[in-house]
């Protein structure tokens, strides 16, 4: 059986029976089919691999590279030369002329030969300046993956975010449905007026909410993250699996912002911006050099054989490229300017990204300190006591009210510390910090 998932039945030794054969390739089948059962569970990492390999603006945006390199090969071109023939004075009307001592005494052949002699090494500032460009766009394309991982971890989380919530939602209802059994149990009784079981069954709504709400959530998160993964990469079934839980990011905001400023794709193609805009300076100042067209006829006239050679030069009086020149030097200004924005923009990226890591991690370990634990031990507490007559149906109530809020606080507080996180991932262009 292949890794793939297709199966093979080729036996590797001597087979004694048909009935061997059957049994194995049976047998291999079944093994595959018990493989195959549930749905497909993708990491992080898995789903951000998966994205990079099949989202379909990715590809396309990689198509970008193979443009750029084609562009050298034109750029690397040299002139093509130019062929030319005629064959004057032939006689259309007279027929005592149309013979071979007169085609061969009295009319005119000429074959000739040109080329264009580029001046001012054109093709190699051409083809610099081609590649140059070519560097840019990979930076650019790289980019375009930064971002692209930041949305799929987004969209991750956000999936984690509403299974978490589901499993809450669960946990709260089926705990809820018990307290409304016994609390019908004691109207039934006489226990509890019917008042206080009805306030108390309507509570079930708010429970039995939360959870389509979450499931909802879910279903709409899988159906994003498998757009951004490439739709037909993934089955409808899948899910995604990975820890939904606190982890410490160490390091200071000042080694970030080193990191940053040697990974950032996007600073780099604004520093190749600047080293593109000076090749094209350059290339249009070659431009301004006059280029030189040699021509070689061979002729045959009126019987005589003879060879002409000729050259030519445009002269420079007018258009010398000086408008192109003029252009060239100042997008240089534009791109080194554009390189010291980008340059700030990944410090101010990662700065404000390190601060909401921070923060968002001072509101879980809040939760985290105890809270969590004093939700819960006063919503068991007001439990014991209603159920027992020691305290109003309010109070146990609000109890359960605040239990549920301070879970889900928790819950969305720690989805905003893993969605700081892999924004402080994307603002250093790596995806491995501390």
């Amino acid at each position: 059986m292949k890794a793939n998932g297709s199966l093979s039945c080729r036996p590797t030794v001597r087979i004694s029976s048909t009935a061997k054969v059957v049994f194995a390739c049976a047998l291999a089948v079944g093994l595959a089919f018990g493989q195959a059962q549930g749905p497909v569970k993708i990491t992080l990492d898995q789903a951000v691999q998966m994205a990079l390999q099949h989202n379909h603006n990715m590809l396309a945006t990689m198509t970008t590279i193979q443009q750029a390199e084609a562009e050298e090969t034109t750029a690397n071109l040299r002139p093509n030369p130019s062929l030319f023939a005629d064959w004057e004075y032939l006689p259309l009307f007279s027929s005592s002329s149309q013979n071979s001592q007169y085609l061969q005494g009295s009319t005119e052949g000429d074959l000739g030969l040109s080329y264009l002699i580029e001046r001012g090494k054109k093709r190699q500032h051409r083809l610099r300046a081609a590649k140059d460009i070519t560097a840019q766009t990979r930076s650019q394309v790289e980019d375009n993956a930064r971002s692209l991982t930041f949305n799929v971890a987004t969209d991750f989380v956000n999936v984690q975010l509403a299974e978490s919530t589901i499993d809450l939602a669960q946990q709260d209802l089926k705990s809820f449905t018990l307290t409304v059994a016994l609390s019908e149990l004691s109207y039934k009784k006489g226990a509890i007026s019917e008042d206080d079981f009805l306030k108390i069954k309507l509570q079930m709504l708010q429970f039995e909410t939360d959870l389509q709400q979450a499931e909802l959530a879910k279903v709409q998160g899988l159906s994003d993250l498998r757009q951004l993964l490439g739709y037909e990469s993934v089955s409808a079934d899948y899910d995604v699996a990975g820890p939904f839980d606190y982890m410490p990011v160490k390091g200071n905001v000042e080694d970030f912002q080193i990191k940053a400023l040697q990974n950032r794709p996007d600073l780099r193609a604004a520093t190749e911006g600047v080293t593109a805009a000076k090749s094209q300076y350059d290339l249009q100042k070659a431009i301004g050099k006059v280029d030189v067209t040699v021509q070689g006829n061979y002729s045959h006239v009126n019987g005589i054989n003879a060879v002409t050679f000729y050259g030519s030069v445009p002269l420079p009086i007018f258009n010398r490229n000086q408008g192109e020149i003029a252009r060239t030097k100042f997008a240089i200004t534009q791109a080194d300017e554009q390189q010291k924005f980008t340059n700030g923009q990944v410090l101010t990226d990662v700065h404000d990204a390190y601060e909401s890591v921070r923060e968002n991690e001072r509101v879980v370990q809040l939760y985290r300190s105890g809270y969590l634990d004093v939700a819960e031990k006063d919503r068991d507490i007001s439990e014991y006591s209603y159920k027992r007559g020691a305290t109003s149906l309010l109070d146990f109530l609000d109890a359960e009210r605040s239990y549920r809020s301070t879970q889900l606080g928790y819950r969305q507080s720690l989805a905003s510390y893993l969605l700081a996180i892999e924004q402080l991932k994307e603002s250093v262009g790596n995806r491995s910090i501390p």
